[in-house]
């Protein structure tokens, strides 16, 4: 028996498949769903959704949003989301200095500007550390994967 995962971002799907579990950064924590979970609603902290069938596990990264699971489906309505093996290490790098920068620069705390950066950071270090975790980035990433013994 399997269970029904559906991961959308604002702007695409980036995932939909079946699974044997799906395991999501619930507000409460990591939480394991598993077919026939009661019915939930949970909001989602930055992190890792790990969506895994027999020996295969996929992982994507979310920067919040909210989890609806039923028996038979999880529906996860992210912020941003993205297959790690999508991040672009450079480009992750790019836009964590041109954020920093930005809050450097001594933008009002509280502004529209402000809070655009502050959340630019977040999502880059989120995908910085997801690929030095997982060692999945694409190929411009610079970080080696967790197979070469580093």
């Amino acid at each position: 028996m399997t269970i029904r995962c559906e991961i959308v971002s604002q702007d695409r799907s980036v995932f939909e498949g079946d699974a044997d579990i799906v395991t999501i950064p619930g507000h409460d924590g990591e939480m394991g769903v598993l077919p026939n979970h009661a019915p939930l609603l949970s909001t989602l902290h930055p992190g890792v959704v790990k969506v895994r069938q027999g020996s295969q596990e996929s992982l994507f990264t979310v920067t919040g949003g909210l989890a609806e699971i039923q028996p038979d489906i999880v529906t996860i309505l992210a912020d941003a989301a993205e297959n790690i093996e999508e991040i672009d290490v450079n480009r992750a790098e790019r836009a964590k200095r041109e954020a920093e920068q930005r809050l450097a620069e001594g933008l009002p705390r509280g502004t529209e500007a402000y809070l655009a950066a502050e959340a630019a950071l977040a999502r880059s270090n989120l995908r910085l550390d997801i690929a030095r975790r997982f060692g999945r980035a694409n190929r411009h990433s610079r970080f080696p994967t967790q197979s070469s013994g580093e």
